[in-house]
């Protein structure tokens, strides 16, 4: 070979090299671009992160991600294994190392709070693994993962599912503890538009109490150091300490600080922001955040607002069913802080409007037929709902959209009360001893409590309906009487009505014995002029 074609070959073999390698450069620098963008890969210092984070950020560098996947495939051979306990610390692991991995913190807080929780026979220990599933999505993935609508929906889930839900039998366990939880940083009495109005951080604290402020001097006469041990001492008692309200001498001022410290610690302790909860109150209508439900709803709005388009079928879902759901128990009665055995809820009918809105809006966003059939049905339940509950203007509203929605079927062409009759009959005919037992006193239990707050028609209507489904369900198995018959109605209403004398304070419970009285002196009085008319006729 001549010369002059090894120098042409060398020459065009750098030349075709120089234009690979800067082909090569543009898509590695479009490549880069594309996982900038869409977050595939971090390898750098994460803010506000624990110790041992920190130092397996800057330590291992981008050699963490080789350790965490070899972690990653053990843990999941663990987790075939059913060996849950030791998967966990693998995965725990794994988010340390790479903690923008946020489907590892998701995989490892399902296991938490499904898998590992039921091998627990306490239940104690079984909330436990739900709570640190929770704490582990909630505290410390989304921190790291902010931006990531996954972690949304699956922290929703565990509220609506594991702890809503009625699968696990630590349920009501679950349930009351949130509760208690929820009472000891909200308070009884809930002022959610002075909670958003509250400061969100200390320059937004010194604005609204700068130097000159009553607040400052009160703190010093009470030999209190800073609003931090103010604070401190709030959290222990729930209450402000009295040697600063006597030095403050401001009710309105002790009241915006109450409800500075009440949404403080509501988020910092639960990640839970008064002003989104205000927005959903004003959009869904009041919900009972003590309840699981409303919590799955506000975790579900977050994920929507990190979706693109703000549009998330999964997390509708969740919205749709969490209203679903609060609206046929979605206000707290009572709970069992002794025993967390029992738990006593009842309808919210003020978000009876924004469940058929908001499933008609996923519909038309979706196209899904289930977002229609869970309206139809809902307005079912609610129809019923609302007729038992006194409200039978609403509920004769519901039942003309009803017609409206399937004009000419001849299930709705009967009168309101036959229909609102039909839907319980159908609802007891299979129910077992106990779901009878608990519709009837259900019934019975909301019957005394609007008597107790004066509404003497509801109570009225609750108890002519759990009459009615206590004679149908005795009707219903009159051949197996023996062994599936109810006990005695008048029975189960005293049982009830000692319960609730029990359950409620000293003050309601007056009432409620004065109402008692009240109802029993009708009565009374209406036997007597029907049995003056019947001598009359005689």
């Amino acid at each position: 070979m001549s010369i002059f074609k090894k120098l042409s070959m060398f020459t065009g073999t750098i030349i075709i090299s120089i234009i690979l390698l800067f082909c090569i450069s543009l898509t590695q620098s479009r490549i880069n671009g594309i996982i900038e963008d869409k977050g595939l890969r971090f390898t750098g210092q994460i803010k506000n992160a624990p110790p041992i984070v920190a130092f397996t950020t800057v330590a291992l560098g981008s050699f963490r991600g080789i350790l965490a996947d070899i972690l990653w495939l053990r843990s999941a051979a663990l987790q075939d294994e059913g060996n849950y306990f030791e998967m966990v610390q693998l995965a725990t692991w794994v988010t340390e190392l790479q903690p923008k991995f946020s489907g590892a913190a998701a995989y490892l807080a399902w296991n938490m709070a499904y898998n590992i929780s039921v091998t627990c026979s306490s239940f104690a220990d079984r909330w436990r693994w739900v709570q640190s599933g929770i704490k582990l999505l909630r505290d410390r993935a989304i921190a790291y993962n902010p931006n990531d609508p996954v972690l949304y929906k699956e922290l929703g889930w565990i509220f609506q599912h594991k702890i809503g839900n009625v699968l696990d039998d630590a349920n009501l366990y679950y349930k009351n503890q949130l509760a208690i939880e929820m009472t000891q940083v909200l308070g009884y009495e809930t002022d959610w538009t002075a909670f958003a109005n509250a400061p969100v951080d200390l320059d937004a604290f010194m604005k609204a109490y700068p130097k000159d402020s009553p607040l400052w001097k009160s703190l010093e006469t009470a030999k209190i150091k800073d609003v931090d041990q103010l604070f401190a001492e709030f959290k222990k008692t729930e209450a402000l300490p009295e040697a600063f309200i006597k030095a403050l001498k401001y009710p309105n001022m002790e009241k915006d600080l109450i409800s500075y410290f009440r949404a403080r610690w509501l988020r910092e302790k639960y990640r839970l922001d008064a002003v989104l909860i205000n927005k959903i109150n004003q959009k869904y209508g009041m919900l009972d955040w003590r309840l699981p439900e409303a919590q799955a709803i506000y975790w579900a709005t977050k994920g929507l607002e990190m979706t693109r388009g703000g549009k998330d079928i999964n997390c509708e879902r969740m919205i749709t069913q969490g209203l679903k759901d609060a609206f046929m128990s979605g206000r707290l009665l009572m709970i069992d802080k002794d025993k967390f055995e029992t738990i006593i809820t009842v309808p919210n009918l003020d978000v009876v409007d924004s469940v058929i809105t908001t499933l008609d809006k996923a519909y038309i966003d979706n196209k899904t037929s289930s977002f229609r059939s869970a309206k139809l049905n809902f307005i079912k339940d609610a129809i019923v709902v609302m007729y038992n509950y006194g409200k039978f203007t609403k509920a004769k509203e519901l039942y003309k959209s009803l017609r409206k929605e399937e004009p000419g079927k001849k299930a709705y062409l009967i009168p309101l009360e036959t229909f609102v009759l039909k839907e319980w009959a159908e609802d007891i005919r299979d129910a077992t001893t106990k779901k009878a037992t608990d519709s009837i006193s259900g019934l019975i239990y909301r019957s005394c409590y609007f008597l107790t707050y004066g509404d003497m028609d509801a109570a009225l209507a609750q108890e002519r309906i759990a009459k009615y489904i206590y004679k149908k369900y005795m009707l219903s198995n009159a051949d197996t009487r023996d062994r599936t018959g109810l006990a005695p109605y008048s029975e189960i209403k005293k049982a009830v009505v000692k319960g609730c004398l029990k359950s409620y304070p000293p003050v309601v419970a007056t009432i409620f014995k004065a109402k008692l009285e009240e109802l029993k002196a009708i009565k009374e009085a209406q036997q007597k002029k029907s049995q003056k008319g019947d001598v009359n006729k005689k």
